[in-house]
């Protein structure tokens, strides 16, 4: 049996306002990394007044394409055009990957962008978990992760092992989903990117 949160409030966006969302999310990562300044989102397309949740994965295109920060939220109380500004921020710090994005870095990057437009909150991740539809949250505790929608189908994840990773990037055991009294929250939502030869913009 699943309940469905309605926190979130519901937005479509267009292939235009995705474009933006991406466009404004490298914008706001190159004006942290180069003056560090938080960029504003200025005249904002309609869609990025609805508050709901974002989140702002930046990956390098060299090599194996690691990953360079990844922040953000399933909800949130901020216009979208602000939360896509924090969470890119968020990621281009020491604080998401681990060390913070340097300038020479930029011109080498794949950023996307992933607006939440529903939550469930489930006590059978199992039976509702999709893959390559929903990313998932973890609170157990005083402990809470979350991993982006895309990243199981680009690994080769089973469901288990999705739900077993997000446990363990809340250092929590690996099989704590299954436990009555951790809460495990789905997300779907539109993801947008990049294209890593540097073309124009693409939804997943």
């Amino acid at each position: 049996m699943s309940t469905v949160m309605s926190e979130a409030q519901t937005v479509q966006l267009s292939y235009d306002d995705g474009a933006r969302a991406v466009e404004l999310a490298r914008e706001a990562v190159e004006s942290y990394v180069l003056h560090g300044q938080r960029e504003h989102p200025g005249s904002m397309r309609d869609a990025f007044y609805a508050r709901t949740g974002a989140f702002v994965r930046v990956q390098s295109t060299r090599g194996r394409g690691r990953l360079r920060g990844c922040a953000g939220a399933y909800q949130g109380s901020d216009q979208l055009g602000h939360a896509i500004v924090d969470a890119a921020i968020q990621a281009a710090s020491a604080d998401s990957a681990g060390s913070e994005i340097g300038s020479k870095e930029l011109d080498d990057l794949s950023i996307s962008v992933c607006v939440v437009s529903n939550t469930l909150l489930t006590n059978d991740p199992l039976e509702d978990l999709e893959l390559g539809t929903h990313g998932v949250a973890i609170d157990t505790g005083n402990k809470h992760a979350w991993l982006y929608p895309t990243l199981p189908v680009e690994q080769n994840w089973s469901k288990e092992k999705y739900l077993s990773l997000v446990c363990r990037k809340a250092d929590v055991s690996p099989v704590a989903w299954q436990d009555d009294d951790t809460m495990i929250t789905l997300f779907e939502g539109q993801v947008y990117r990049e294209r890593p030869d540097g073309g124009s913009v693409e939804e997943l």
